[in-house]
């Protein structure tokens, strides 16, 4: 008699996860056809299965993972096997129990559950697949004839769990399993995949933000009776859920420590995280008892290079890229041509994580899986020369981009260094802890300073200007470079005080020395301080004498531009416009020439508050508005702010007093991450007094004010992008970092030559 077939799910037809539309009439339909199917199966001398599977109840609530277990749900529809992926810890075992418990139905011969973690002779797998399934077989057959001849007429799903160490072996048996029981499907919970074909594999990544509260504070309220979450305690959890990556292993570990401390002791005591966090729960399988158990179970089955890699690893903080990774951890035990396929089998295994960039494929280890790394190295020696050769590559990265800025790489290089930062503040850190080491530290300080005044990041560059410093070193170049970044870092915050201390000392010890180009760099940011401290003559003499230092030495980069663009500010705020608009276009020129795009936001700015006060409404806005989608590319606030400021008088000045208002309310929201509002200039606050005064007038002091309070409430992106779709008439104009071509002069048109501008002339 032939045998009457389960019926298989397709699109049309599929049991969905509990908690989706259908569910009770598909699975109503696909139960009656597991019971024509176990009926048919007795007739046919098959056995029923005597239970549904072998799936542990839950002893706990499961919390979130609702994507997840969607997309797992999708996967097991439409591929036989599939293998859930991911570090020690994240809830692998967790998610695939789950999920094949929400999809029992579906399978008329039950979900089994195969956990393999406790086995270590591969020659046991068959026997335990066989036990697993709730065989018994006295015959002397091997046990894989009979897993394949139970499995063969059968719709089941097979869950097998922790089957890293048998990689080899469980491949070869689920191959042949797949192969011979059509109706069979596999789903697999592991540090690695299989590698069989036809698998897909579904990396699992630690919990978002808002589930790993939920379940640090359900597991926290079955230790302690009465917690909860409130106002007072939610910002703790939510710290010390970051600080555990959002390892839900990790997170019910530190819930459990809440027998006997607060969650304030919790957070205080992570740095001894390995410590801390032990004492699961009974029921747990051995290798998720304590944090460290369950990280060491997949260092354990690391092959010997591998390990290597991993603690060589933790010297990086945050993301790193291969270029990095083959320079700072081959070495003795790990030639660089093995690197890449160590980095490659420890991502197969969920030990080290990729992520994709706006500066492509890089990695990075949990800081769980890094602080295990970090133990393994310093138990070598090896810490300090890792640490070192660490440093090296930073400060070289850090020169290379510094180069880059000037030239059509410049976005490229302030993306780089943002993705870089956490490594970098490492190398600083590893430098100032050594007096001989100190000027190194002083260097990438100084070097980043395109970084620190481009991107938006003035306070930052203030703090590891002000460390850096502090410590005793020779009046070097580098030292005299720190100094005058930290002399034009302050002049942008409104700090004169500090900005002259830094830039008289650079300037004196520079002559003392005979190093010119920091005497050049000292005038010129003395220069940029009078400009905005209102003594625009003496800013003129002093920026020109500036560029006359530059052109001796042959300096030529964005600084030397933004001299030349002070220079056009300080001539414009003397009333010849004229004369500005030529020094600027002149700025312009050459950044076309040499793509530097920084500079240019600030020359366009001059241009356009010359053509405002010559009353060119159009134009100013057209050269206003590039400036700002630039400077808001570059998440240079100072610059996005300043375009922001003349924009709202342009804006009044075309008879929108409201939308003028809304602008000066954005704008002041976003002067305190920035400095001193307009750096208290009377010059650069003139525009701004004016705005108000127009539009006040036109609409009364309350709905100016109620205007103004509706600006102050939007974000900075709101901000540019309303001021942006402003600018288009209403249409809408997309926020972007390229400058519209058509206020790009052209190039017959440029007063410079490539190969040495006559600057400020």
């Amino acid at each position: 008699m032939r045998r009457p077939q389960c019926p298989s799910p397709t699109p049309d037809d599929a049991d969905p996860v509990p908690g989706t539309a259908g569910h009770a009439a598909d699975g109503a339909e696909l139960a009656a056809g597991c019971a024509e199917h176990t009926s048919g199966a007795a007739e046919a001398g098959h056995a029923p299965s005597p239970v549904r599977g072998n799936l542990p109840a839950e002893l706990n609530a499961f919390v979130g993972r609702e994507d997840e277990l969607s997309e797992l749900e999708a996967l097991l529809r439409d591929s036989r096997l599939v293998t859930v992926v991911g570090v020690a810890g994240v809830g692998k075992t967790r998610v695939a129990a789950r999920i094949a418990a929400l999809m029992e139905k579906r399978y008329c011969d039950g979900v089994w559950i195969a956990e393999l973690s406790a086995l270590h002779d591969p020659g046991l797998l068959e026997h335990a697949l066989v036990d697993a399934l709730g065989l018994t077989d006295h015959t002397s057959r091997p046990p894989r004839t009979t897993l394949l001849a139970h499995c063969a007429p059968r719709r089941l799903l097979l869950v097998i769990d922790g089957f890293e160490h048998l990689i080899d072996a469980c491949a070869e048996v689920v191959r042949e399993l797949l192969r011979r029981a059509p109706q069979v499907r596999v789903l697999a919970a592991g540090r690695r995949p299989l590698r069989v074909d036809g698998e897909v594999a579904l990396v699992l990544k630690p919990m978002a933000d808002d589930d790993a509260v939920e379940l640090f504070a359900r597991r926290a309220g079955a230790v302690q009776p009465g917690f909860r979450l409130t106002d007072g305690n939610r910002e703790t959890a939510r710290e010390l859920c970051r600080r555990l990556d959002g390892i839900p292993l990790a997170l019910e570990l530190a819930a459990g420590r809440l027998r006997a401390l607060s969650m304030d002791q919790v957070l205080h005591r992570l740095d001894d995280r390995f410590r801390l966090l032990t004492g699961g729960s009974r029921s747990a399988l051995p290798r998720h008892q304590t944090l460290r158990t369950a990280i060491g179970w997949s260092h354990e089955l690391c092959a010997p290079e591998q390990r290597l890699l991993w603690a060589r690893l933790s010297v990086f903080a945050g993301q790193f890229d291969l270029e990095a990774v083959e320079y700072i951890c081959s070495g003795p035990g790990l030639p660089a041509d093995a690197v890449l396929d160590a980095l490659d089998e420890l991502l197969g295994q969920s030990v080290v994580v990729r992520e994709d960039s706006p500066t492509g494929s890089r990695y990075r280890l949990l800081d769980t899986v890094r602080e295990y790394g970090a133990e393994w190295l310093s138990a070598t020696g090896d810490s300090e020369r890792l640490r070192r050769r660490h440093r090296d590559w930073y400060l070289g990265l850090a020169t290379w981009c510094e180069l880059d800025w000037f030239g059509p790489r410049q976005a490229e290089a302030a993306a780089r260094i943002d993705s870089e930062l956490p490594n970098l503040r490492r190398a600083m850190e590893c430098s100032l802890e050594s007096p001989d080491e100190v000027h190194l530290a002083q260097y990438l300080a100084g070097t980043l300073w395109f970084y620190w005044a481009g991107c938006g990041r003035l306070a930052e560059g203030r703090h590891w200007l002000d460390l850096v410093l502090e410590e005793e070193s020779p009046h070097d170049p580098s030292r005299l470079k720190a100094l005058w970044v930290l002399g034009y870092v302050a002049v942008l915050q409104g700090d004169p005080v500090a900005a002259v201390s830094a830039l008289q000392e650079c300037r004196e010890e520079g002559e003392r020395s005979g190093d010119a180009t920091a005497v050049a760099y000292a005038v010129h940011r003395t220069g940029c301080l009078a400009l905005v401290t209102d003594d625009p003559a003496r800013a003129e003499e002093l920026l020109r004498e500036a560029l006359g230092r530059y052109r001796a030495i042959g300096e030529l980069n964005s600084n030397v531009l933004m001299a030349q663009v002070e220079l056009g500010m300080a001539v414009a705020f003397r009333g010849d416009l004229d004369g500005a608009a030529e020094i600027c276009d002149e700025v312009r020129g050459i950044c076309e020439d040499h793509g530097e795009r920084w500079a240019l936001a600030y020359a366009l700015y001059v241009l356009g508050y010359a053509a405002l006060q010559r009353g060119e409404g159009g134009r100013a806005r057209r050269m206003l508005g590039e400036c700002l989608s630039i400077a808001y590319a570059f998440h240079d606030l100072l610059g996005t702010v300043l375009s922001l400021e003349l924009l709202a008088l342009v804006t009044v000045a075309d008879g929108d007093a409201a939308e003028a208002a809304v602008l000066q309310g954005a704008a002041a929201r976003i002067w305190p991450s920035v400095g001193l509002p307009l750096f208290g200039s009377a010059h650069y606050g003139r525009p701004r007094a004016q705005c108000e005064e127009r539009a006040r007038a036109e609409l009364g002091d309350v709905r100016y004010e109620q205007e103004r309070r509706s600006g102050s409430r939007l974000d900075t992106e709101g901000a540019v992008a309303r001021a942006l779709r402003e600018g288009a008439g209403g249409q809408g104009t997309a926020i972007r970092g390229d400058a519209p071509g058509d206020t790009r002069r052209p190039a017959a048109s440029r007063t410079t030559e490539r190969g040495g501008p006559e600057l400020g002339r």
